[in-house]
């Protein structure tokens, strides 16, 4: 009985993070991102797991990123310039910013 109540933690941790994948990966559909940034390869922008690698040991990423996606910038990355992006709310902008930073 135990084990089949860990196994059954253990799918529903599963579902879970499925879940909040699919909703930010909504999310950032939802406000344009995918049309320059892809998880694994550059697109226009870079990919979100060399963010993440950009960003691993810093402790301000979130607030740095969340400046970045709401003022826009350029020089980073190359010449290519990011776009300002305000329309997302600030709690989806965190967790979308949290998501990137998470991508391996």
């Amino acid at each position: 009985m135990k084990q089949l109540l860990s196994a059954f933690a253990l799918a529903c941790g599963s579902l879970v993070t499925m879940g909040n994948a699919l909703a930010v990966d909504e999310l950032h559909k939802k406000y344009g991102c995918t049309a320059c940034h892809l998880d694994d390869k550059q697109l226009v922008g870079p990919a979100y797991k060399d963010v993440a690698a950009k960003y691993k040991t810093d402790k301000d990423a979130v607030k740095k990123l969340s400046e970045k996606v709401r003022k826009g910038g350029m020089g980073v990355w190359g010449q290519i310039p990011m776009p300002p992006n305000a329309a997302p709310t600030d709690p989806e902008l965190k967790t979308m910013v949290e998501a990137v930073l998470k991508t391996k």
